[in-house]
Formats: C-alpha cells, sequence, structure tokens
C-alpha cells in the first residue's frame, strides 16, 4: 500500500550540508533517493523575529517504518538548533517506483 512510504523533507543552510545528508541518507540505506534543491527563499519567524535566508531542501522517499532511523540521521548532520523535519505520506505511486523504494532499502 503507498501509505506505507512516505518522503521526508528537510531544508538546510547550504548545498554541501544538503549533500552530506542525502549522501548519509542513501548510503545508510534509509532513503531510496534523495532530491536536493534549490537554492530557495525561505522567510520564517524564529525566536521573535521574521528571517530570510537561502536554503536547500532534501526530499527522501522512503518507508514510513523507517522514519525513526530518518530523522535520526539527519539530526546527526544537520546544523540548525531545530531543522524542519516532516514526513508526507505516498498517498499513490506506481507499483514499480514504490517495490524499487523497498528494494533499495534492503
Amino acid at each position: 500500500m503507498a501509505t506505507d512510504y512516505v518522503q521526508v523533507l528537510t531544508t538546510v543552510g547550504s548545498e554541501e550540508e544538503a549533500e552530506r545528508i542525502g549522501s548519509a541518507l542513501v548510503d545508510r540505506r534509509l532513503a531510496a533517493c534523495v532530491q536536493v534543491v534549490g537554492p530557495i527563499a525561505s522567510r520564517y519567524r524564529w525566536e521573535g523575529k521574521i528571517e530570510e535566508s537561502r536554503e536547500w531542501q532534501c526530499l527522501a522517499k522512503t518507508e514510513a517504518a523507517r522514519y525513526p532511523e530518518v530523522e535520526e540521521a539527519i539530526r546527526e548532520f544537520h546544523s540548525y538548533d531545530e531543522p524542519e523535519i516532516v514526513a508526507m505520506p505516498i498517498v499513490a505511486g506506481s507499483k514499480g517506483y514504490l517495490d524499487w523504494i523497498s528494494e533499495s532499502l534492503r
């Protein structure tokens, strides 16, 4: 079932940091694929002030059951005090692609 899969998103402050996180997740077989997108413009409130920054997004495809390990690995390599780490369920996907995700994690 597609809901057995998630896409985990995190944002980081540099392309190099995004590449380190992506490499760690794929090398450790925690994600089948990590796409790095950026730079993106982010505007957010942090510690009472509105901030603006350039960031890069990491989009990791994995099994929902692996989320705790993915979050732990992201935190290991992430430089932010409180990083954005969110998982969105994959509600539908081609059987071949979803099977590839699972095979890539073994």
